[in-house]
C-alpha cells in the first residue's frame, strides 16, 4: 500500500471515528429526552386519572342529589 493510500485511509478512519462519537453523543441526548418524555407522560396519565375520578365522584353526587329530590 502506498503512503498516499495509507494517509487517505487514515483520514477516512478519523472521519468515521469522529462521526461515531458524534452519533453516540446524539444518541445519549435522545435517550435522555425519551426518559423525560416518558416521565412527563406518566405524570399526565396520573393527573388525568385523578381528574377522571373527581368527575365521576361529582356525577355520582349529582345523581344522588337528583334522586333525593
Amino acid at each position: 500500500m502506498e503512503d498516499s493510500d495509507l494517509h487517505a485511509l487514515m483520514a477516512r478512519l478519523e472521519l468515521l471515528i469522529t462521526r461515531v462519537e458524534q452519533l453516540k453523543r446524539q444518541n445519549g441526548l435522545l435517550v435522555a429526552q425519551e426518559k423525560t418524555w416518558r416521565e412527563e407522560r406518566a405524570h399526565l396519565i396520573e393527573k388525568n386519572e385523578i381528574a377522571r375520578n373527581k368527575v365521576e365522584s361529582m356525577i355520582s353526587r349529582l345523581k344522588a342529589l337528583e334522586q333525593d329530590s
